[in-house]
């Protein structure tokens, strides 16, 4: 016999998930989560939350080798990573997320299914034990029966068949971040988010690092010159960058790596002790009961209207299982919209709520320098038929920055000349991601340029630099 019925049932835990099951009971739903590994999804326990802490221990090993440039006699280079203890330190750092994640859950009275999740049609799921990534079984066979269900199932690494993952010579970015054994050397193939921010961690704790991109730049998606900076920065820290190239071939069975890359001038093999693969993520839809229940697809993610229905009555999708961005903001954002609309629709909330803005998502790369973007780059506002305004602050003109010993970067912003819109910004520095907020608030807010250039920024820091790039779009840079 199935539990008795909920208002809202969320099958995974990731950020989309378990912040929409807080919102679900702060509406007054009886709410209730199942998720299949660990709480808090691949963010928190092998993915965001895990990486920064591995990124934070690169940092220090650079800034280490720097020591002297602060005032500090003796060698900072005597002093040697511990791989092991970095990994341990990370995980660590995951493991009391995890742990939050559980006390949020008691705190706010969601019912928590450890165990995998089937969908039986009729509101009805099935859940039954499961292994987590630490071979724990959990969970115990039960049936559960809800109003409404959210699939918030997340994503894994793509596969693609010219890098068989093997979990050894061949990783993806879970193994990338588990393994306690560091290599000599290592291939990153892709040059995404998750392709440069591993390069910067190995490269920075003693590991041979060379990226390969298929596109003709590193982090494609971004703006061009945030891509050139970024190139600049790697190859004077001594990261390899081949771009315009393909991976073809590894071969494994040797004692190494050999991999051969495709590029423009023909084929060059490379000797590696790893390859990681970087090539992008894929949504985790299959084998928990989408296709027997009729859910459609768009593109292989579950098709959605823009509060989170499928085509299904009573069924919901956030998160990467819906496509891009792959992002943790962007499916917690998700969760809470789709949870608000199905409280107005229970009669439990007065209003409909907004939909997500996805020309207002930030993206940001927790490399150093850090990357953040927000809304159109320069060349996507002249294809959509803007006339713009650029404007441009580099750090090497900033007080802060100097004080701190890294005028890497600079902050760039593209406006509408006509009404002065902040159409979006792109930055790359020291504390990037912490800047970007202000700019996706002004464009939520639908501040113009001359608000923010208005706006009194506090002296000295680094945020200075995005009114003063508001300011050079109209020539009135002071600083610069």
């Amino acid at each position: 016999m199935a539990n008795a019925p909920y208002d809202i049932l969320v099958i995974g835990s990731g950020p989309g998930g378990y912040e929409a099951a807080i919102r679900a009971h702060q509406l007054g739903l009886k709410t209730a989560i199942v998720e299949k590994n660990k709480l808090g999804g691949v963010c928190l326990n092998i993915g965001c939350i895990p990486t920064k802490a591995l990124l934070k221990s690169a940092e220090i090993a650079s800034q280490l080798a720097h020591i002297s440039d602060y005032g500090f006699s003796g060698d900072g280079a005597s002093i040697q990573a511990d791989f092991p203890a970095i990994v341990k330190r990370s995980r660590g750092v995951a493991d009391k997320m995890n742990k939050g994640v559980q006390f949020l859950m008691k705190k706010n009275k969601v019912d928590v299914f450890m165990g995998k999740a089937t969908l039986l049609g009729g509101g009805k799921v099935s859940v039954e034990p499961s292994e987590t990534m630490d071979g724990e079984t959990v969970g115990e066979a039960t049936e559960i029966e809800a109003k409404a269900i959210i699939i918030a199932t997340g994503a894994r690494a793509r596969a693609i068949p010219t890098l068989p993952v093997d979990d050894k010579k061949i990783v993806d970015y879970k193994q990338a971040m588990l393994q306690t054994e560091q290599p000599e050397s290592l291939v990153v193939v892709g040059a995404g988010a998750i392709g440069v921010e591993f390069a910067y961690v190995y490269h920075n704790l003693g590991t041979e690092v060379t990226i390969v991109e298929l596109q003709d730049r590193l982090v494609p998606v971004e703006d061009e010159d945030v891509s050139k900076e970024l190139a600049r920065a790697y190859k004077k820290m001594g990261v390899k960058v081949m771009t315009g190239a393909q991976v073809t071939n590894v071969d494994t069975s040797g004692e190494g790596c050999v991999v051969t890359v495709e590029t423009k001038k023909g084929t060059e093999t490379l000797q590696a002790a790893q390859v990681l693969s970087a090539v992008g993520v894929v949504g985790n839809v299959e084998g928990f009961g989408l296709d027997e229940v009729g859910v459609e697809y768009d593109r292989g993610a579950i098709k959605v209207d823009s509060m989170y229905r499928t085509n299904v009555d009573g069924l919901y999708a956030i998160g990467d299982v819906i496509g891009g961005p792959w992002l943790a903001h962007v499916a917690s954002h998700e969760g809470i919209v789709c949870v608000e609309n199905i409280a107005h629709e229970m009669g439990k909330l007065d209003h409909a709520p907004h939909a997500v803005d996805y020309l207002n998502v930030p993206g940001c790369t927790y490399c150093l320098p850090q990357i953040a973007s927000v809304g159109y780059t320069e060349a996507k506002a002249k294809e959509a038929g803007f006339d713009v305004l650029v404007g441009k602050f580099p750090f090497a003109a900033s007080g802060k920055a100097a004080a701190i010993g890294d005028q890497t970067g600079f902050v760039k912003v593209v406006v509408d000349a006509k009404y002065g819109e902040v159409l979006g910004a792109h930055i790359i520095g020291h504390d990037a991601t912490e800047m970007i907020a202000e700019v996706v608030t002004a464009r939520a807010l639908e501040t113009t340029a001359h608000e923010v250039m208005e706006a009194m920024h506090p002296h000295p820091t680094l945020s200075e630099a995005v009114m003063e790039a508001f300011r050079d779009a109209y020539g009135q840079a002071i600083n610069a």
